[in-house]
């Protein structure tokens, strides 16, 4: 049985989420400010956690970036916006998904279970990737450049993974959205994958500015330039 965290304030929106989730299997607990969420979170309790971003006492950008420092678990935002910025920001600090209120249910309960099968499917893995000064250990879910442990989110390890798994090949947007969100391409925002392209530079190359790895292929797509 999966447990998800769910940090929300809107009693009427917690009875909802509450009653769907617990009908679908899933154990939930359920916080309602970032001080409850912070007392109860804990490493390896949770299998997803799903952050509304406007709370009484801050931000689940602040739960979330406390998580990122010791945990890949996905996180999935809840936001009463569609705003641009927001969104980017989400994603930038380690966010897997987004989705805006008001909620379709169905929807919501479709990208949860995409997190989480995701998630174990990348979990399973048990094999090494190497190129251009780039390890990675999939068993274990890390990433060393020229020996040193990058700090990856866990969008950002999944993205590089497919990457590298197909080196060489050119990988269109379309492709790339299927394999990362399980063909629900049309609820993910056109900047979401530049978003994660830029991040993962930014960690990886030498010159983010002229990648020698992560490459754009212009009006195709994007592809892993496998080097020794």
């Amino acid at each position: 049985m999966s447990r998800i965290l769910l940090l929300e304030d809107d009693f009427s929106l917690i009875d909802g989420l509450s009653r769907l989730l617990k009908r679908q299997g899933f154990a939930l607990d359920v916080a309602r400010t970032v001080k409850e969420a912070d007392d109860i979170w804990t490493d390896g309790k949770y299998d997803l956690l799903i952050l509304d971003v406007s709370l009484p006492d801050g931000s689940g950008f602040d739960v979330c970036k406390k998580v990122r420092q010791v945990s890949k678990v996905p996180i999935l935002f809840l936001t009463a916006s569609d705003e641009e910025m927001d969104i980017v920001t989400g994603l930038d600090i380690g966010g897997d998904d987004y989705i805006t209120k008001p909620l379709k249910l169905g929807v919501l309960l479709s990208r949860i279970n995409a997190l989480l099968r995701r998630a174990k499917n990348f979990g399973a893995a048990d094999t090494e990737i190497i190129s251009g000064g780039i390890k990675v250990l999939m068993l274990q879910g890390q990433v060393y450049k020229n020996g040193r442990l990058l700090d990856l989110t866990a969008a950002e390890y999944r993205l590089l993974c497919l990457l590298m798994q197909n080196s060489n090949i050119v990988l269109s947007k379309e492709k790339i959205l299927d394999k990362l969100w399980d063909g629900e391409e049309n609820y993910v925002d056109d900047n979401t994958l530049a978003v994660y392209i830029r991040r993962l530079r930014m960690k990886i190359e030498d010159d983010p500015g002229e990648p020698q790895m992560l490459l754009t292929v212009r009006g195709m797509g994007y592809k892993w330039n496998a080097v020794k």
